[in-house]
């Protein structure tokens, strides 16, 4: 009987050993060193190169994120943990190198809240490149290791005689120059958020717990005392349409005094346009609920927000007929007691794409709504406007006056002036959007009294300062994220008691988010004891006669 001889087995190829100290110190100088560009740009800028101040930072810092990598190296966890630390910091890196993004409570709040279509724009072949290089490869590299852990009593002695120095040394590089440290902070405080990944994940850790606590908030109710005070003289129907704008920066308004001819046809309407007017926020998340809550900007918290009404559930307190239209990323819980419509969700292939439409999309039904007014109404309309990357997505070809313009969402394969020419065909698209509006009520003046008013939720930056997109803490934001556009428009009857030339007056005068509120219970004739008049940026210009 024959027996074959089987091949050897080919030997297995030995995985590299490591200790876990060690990885642990490799893994705290590829994060301080590799993914904190941004960081170390900022403290060279603040601290000097070279410096005294510069030089203790590193060491503090290399001692303390060795301290907290060796702490967290527990056997089982230690691959898990450190590969989520390289990935969220290659992600958070990513971000602020390349759009100057500081990720913040109310950035991941913001990000939470986005749409599958809207996040798809940041997901470039950049940002793949750059995952695949710095959170794979090196992912991929503490899988493969075979880490060297002591028995428990040995690995926890060994540990501390690691981690104690360590500390040691952070708290006597933090003492040896702590004036300068403390007075670098105290006037630079993007410094401490943009170092990664410690900002990032307690940034998130903080929106999971506010997140966990907002689930029960019921709000209360407001205004409820809210009525019209007078029909108009005619009897016809008071409809105003709020449009909530989308990144929609004053800088490039022409009506502002910007140079390029951004507002042809609202320059030809008879509107108001308040020229220094500033946002609550620079994120959706924030300034959307803020504008339409009864709190000013410096009263505002998102839980006051969840916590009370807003403007339009104050309305139907007086009777009138509030309802939501929304082409952006949902009310962010203003409409949750009035009618609301999502188009993104209808997702109309006449005017959309993967679920994101122009803004056209809000005009195709609105004739059929305003000929169906019966009674005093208020529509909002939550526009995507001026929303990047994708610009370019934003307007049709017909409004593609500024060329070259930027024509992919991946804004580092552009010039500057790509984008901005890209930008300024989305306000040369929302202008003529407004502009339809407004014209939509003149032709129905015979049966209603209507008005428009428009602001921006927040600005956008497209370069200035090494800034990109929107976003920033509202202490280090730059005006470019926080000057707003505000367009107020009164149809003939609206304008009744209402003396012109003193609102003309205003419109040099600052004005902000606080005034929406107030002013469209002004428009409304709505009396309430939530109604501030100050706040009205229309009281002090009637002259008491019927509207």
């Amino acid at each position: 009987m024959a027996f074959e001889t089987l091949p050897a087995t080919a030997p297995r190829l030995a995985r590299p050993a490591i200790g876990s100290a060690t990885l642990s110190v490799v893994v705290a100088l590829y994060l301080l060193f590799v993914t904190n560009g941004t960081f170390w740009g900022k403290a060279v800028t603040y601290l000097g190169l070279p410096s005294f101040g510069l030089i203790l930072l590193c060491i503090g810092l290399t001692a303390l994120f060795t301290a907290l990598c060796v702490t967290v190296s527990v056997k089982y966890l230690t691959k898990p943990l450190f590969i989520f630390l390289v990935t969220s910091a290659a992600t958070a890196s990513w971000f602020m190198d390349k759009y100057g993004t500081i990720i913040d409570l109310d950035m991941i709040r913001n990000a939470a809240e986005t749409t599958g279509s809207e996040a798809g724009h940041l997901v470039t072949a950049g940002f793949l490149t750059h995952m695949t290089v710095f959170a794979l490869v090196p992912s991929v590299v503490i899988a493969l290791v075979r880490i060297r852990h002591r028995p428990i009593a040995q690995k926890v002695f060994w540990n501390l005689v690691v981690i104690l120095p360590c500390l040691a040394v952070f708290t006597a590089a933090a003492l040896a120059n702590v004036r300068t440290f403390a007075a670098t902070i105290r006037q630079h405080r993007d410094l401490v958020e943009t170092l990664n990944p410690v900002t990032p994940i307690a940034s998130v850790a903080r929106y999971l717990k506010a997140s966990g606590a907002e689930k029960n908030i019921v709000a209360q109710p407001l205004g409820t005392d809210a009525h019209v005070i007078a029909p108009t003289v005619s009897g016809k129907p008071r409809v105003t349409i709020i449009v909530a704008g989308e990144t929609a920066r004053a800088d490039d308004f022409s009506l502002g005094g910007y140079s390029r001819l951004t507002n042809p046809e609202l320059s030809r309407q008879d509107i108001s346009y308040f020229k220094e007017t500033s946002s609550c926020g620079t994120a959706t998340a924030v300034s959307l609920p803020c504008m339409f809550s009864v709190y000013t900007r410096g009263e505002y918290t998102h839980e006051k927000g969840l916590e009370t009404e807003n403007l339009v559930d104050v309305l139907t307190h007086a009777g009138i007929k509030a309802e939501w239209w929304d082409n952006n990323t949902g009310s962010k819980a203003i409409a949750n007691r009035i009618a609301y419509t999502s188009f993104s969700d209808r997702n109309d292939p006449r005017f959309c794409i993967n679920h994101e439409c122009r803004d056209d999309v809000l005009l195709a039904g609105l004739d059929a709504w305003l000929d169906a007014v019966k009674s005093d109404s208020v529509l909002v309309l939550h526009q995507i406007g001026s929303h990047g990357p994708s610009y370019f997505q934003r307007y049709p070809d017909a409004f593609r006056r500024f060329t070259p313009d930027c024509r992919t969402s991946e804004l580092g394969n552009c010039s500057r002036g790509e984008i901005v020419n890209a930008y300024d065909n989305t306000v040369l698209y929302t202008d003529h959007v407004l502009s339809t509006i407004i014209d939509k009520l003149k032709n129905r003046e015979n049966r209603m009294a209507g008005s428009m008013i428009y602001m921006s939720d927040h600005g956008e930056s497209l370069g200035e300062h090494g800034l990109y997109l929107h976003g920033a803490p509202y202490f280090i934001a730059p005006s470019q994220q926080t000057h707003i556009p505000f367009v107020l428009w009164l149809g003939r009857e609206a304008k009744a008691g209402i003396e012109q030339s003193c609102v003309a007056g205003k419109t040099g005068e600052p004005k902000s988010h606080d005034n929406l509120f107030h002013t469209v219970l002004g428009m409304m004739n709505v009396a309430t004891r939530v109604y501030d008049p100050a706040l009205d940026v229309l009281s002090s210009c009637r002259t008491g006669a019927a509207s």
